[in-house]
């Protein structure tokens, strides 16, 4: 089965490609972007991103397969973390 690739673009407007199924943070740590993170579990939020209009926490999500267009990432500003 062919690798297949998803095109990101960033807050920072630099888009970049991902391979489909790899995690939020491997895809963000390619681009050198900077996800925060605490838990690594999930359950603190502190590593939440908007991807086309979706609040994901990137420590347990993956980068979905393809789309017409590019995601669109947002970094979710929380003044706790």
């Amino acid at each position: 089965m062919p690798t297949t690739y998803t095109t990101i673009i960033w807050p920072d407007g630099v888009s970049t490609q991902a391979v489909a199924g790899c995690s939020w943070l491997q895809a963000a740590a390619a681009a050198k972007q900077i996800i925060p993170v605490a838990c690594c579990k999930g359950s603190c939020g502190a590593c939440e991103i908007e991807v086309d209009g979706s609040v994901v926490r990137a420590c347990i999500s993956h980068v979905p397969q393809p789309k017409q267009g590019a995601l669109i990432v947002q970094f979710i500003t929380d003044p706790y973390w």
